[in-house]
């Protein structure tokens, strides 16, 4: 739909770029132009040729895109393809439409447009890193999957790892030097490492119990799993798959489509648009942290962040520079219930830092992370490092299954004053209930929580 998108603006924009001089009013008499049936079918034609284009180029093919020249290749051709087609597409506009003489403009619009789109697209879905993959399996069917995984020039994917059951036996000797434990260690492995994937390469057949767990221990922990749809040998009989080049099942826990990059890019508008507004707010904030108290007015602070990636969370300095060392003394004064750490009157925070925490303006440096892809702006909220290590549940996990936020559900149903099982609660369903829309409300009354302070600390 983007490709076809990308083709049909480019269409218009060299319409009315090559037909001005025959439309003396510009561009208002190109938009006053009465819309026939006839021309909607036949855009809606070329819109449906130009897809078939790219997907008999590959360009919609998963082992077809191995590296981006060969991609760029790819759109080449298709777009090459698509603008000839074009050629028979009559009487658009007033200047009877795109002429032979203008097939060029059309082509290169269209192929840099694309080529735009997808470095775009990747930039925003790969903003994280390289997706860390554990194969679960150290057979032949394993060894395939790693070979194909060797093979991708993409950089989008890096091994974690090969787990396999206790009478396991590794299809080679680099398997077993890269085994990370037996299926017995997977919920652990999930819980205390960054892992985006699990893929499942076990013999369906023998090891049907243990795919089942596999996927149950994934679904509990939050992370998405993988296993090859292409279980059965025939003899006659072949199989149909949506994608052939890719014959895999994925059990999503979280979504996983359009509405993501939506979202990203709304971060980085949002993110860019905040750091503009406010920059003479964080200057004058950053000054008298500065003046107030030794030390540097910015403190990062490592973070939990998708799929347990730890990154370094920004926030103007609240507490003495010496606070990190200083918690140890004061565990026993914890007045919050599960692993999480709070102190209502803690000694520790500055005169303008309390200031700054209950007016939560000192998480504004939070939108640097945010551009960084390392956050966004609503989702559960970045827990340190030592709160995380006290984790008992494995279902506790599935918050880190999204990009941490600014904001959350629980930021606005009563922040610190609620108990940790209630944050729990909230992150979860957030995450089950997710939606574009539920993210705007979510910030729409953040505004209001912020200003009268309830619960923060």
């Amino acid at each position: 739909m983007l490709d076809a998108g990308v083709a049909f603006v480019c269409l218009l924009v060299v319409l009315v770029i090559t037909n001005s001089e025959e439309m003396p009013q510009g561009l208002n008499n190109f938009l006053s132009m009465r819309i026939t049936l006839r021309n909607v079918l036949l855009v809606a034609l070329l819109m449906g040729v130009w897809r078939f284009a790219f997907q008999v180029c590959g360009l919609y093919s998963v082992r077809g895109l191995r590296s981006h020249g060969g991609e760029r290749l790819r759109v080449i051709v298709a777009c090459s393809a698509g603008s000839i087609i074009a050629l028979a597409l009559p009487a658009l506009t007033v200047g009877n439409g795109l002429r032979p003489g203008n097939l060029v403009y059309f082509f290169l619009a269209t192929t840099i447009g694309t080529l735009v789109l997808r470095e775009g697209r990747r930039a925003i879905s790969r903003s994280g890193g390289p997706r860390r993959i554990l194969i679960v399996g150290t057979g032949m069917r394993a060894l395939a999957l790693w070979r194909t995984l060797e093979r991708d020039q993409t950089g989008e994917y890096e091994l974690a790892g090969f787990v396999d059951t206790a009478d396991g036996t590794p299809a080679s000797e680099d398997i077993a030097s890269r085994s990370a434990g037996t299926l017995d260690d997977l919920e652990s492995l999930l819980m205390r490492h960054a892992i985006d994937e699990v893929c499942i390469a076990l013999p369906i057949k023998s090891h049907y119990p243990d795919v089942q767990e596999t996927i149950r221990v994934c679904e509990r922990v939050g992370v998405r799993a993988k296993y090859q749809a292409d279980l059965f040998d025939s003899a006659v009989a072949w199989p149909w798959f949506d994608d052939p080049s890719n014959p895999t099942v994925t059990m999503h826990v979280v979504p996983s489509d359009y509405r993501l990059v939506i979202k990203r890019g709304f971060d980085i508008a949002g993110a860019l648009a905040a750091l503009v507004v406010l920059s003479p707010v964080l200057a004058v904030i950053a000054l008298a942290v500065r003046l107030t108290s030794p030390g540097p007015a910015i403190f990062a602070q490592e973070r939990y962040g998708l799929n347990r990636r730890r990154f370094r969370m920004l926030k103007f300095r609240t507490m003495r520079k010496d606070a990190e060392q200083l918690q140890a003394a004061l565990e026993a004064r914890n007045e919050a219930d599960g692993p999480v750490f709070k102190i209502a009157d803690d000694p520790r925070i500055t005169p303008i830092g309390r200031f700054l925490r209950r007016t939560s303006l000192d998480e504004l440096p939070q939108f640097v992370n945010v551009l960084r892809g390392e956050m966004s702006l609503v989702g559960p909220r970045p827990l340190p490092l030592r709160d995380v290590a006290r984790f008992t549940s494995a279902g506790d996990m599935r918050r880190f299954s999204v990009r941490p936020g600014l904001t959350c559900l629980w930021q606005i149903s009563g922040r610190s004053s609620l108990s940790f099982s209630d944050w729990i609660r909230l992150d979860l369903a957030y995450i089950d209930r997710w939606s574009l829309l539920l993210d705007v409300l979510i910030l729409v009354r953040t505004v209001p929580a912020v200003i009268m302070g309830a619960g923060a600390r």
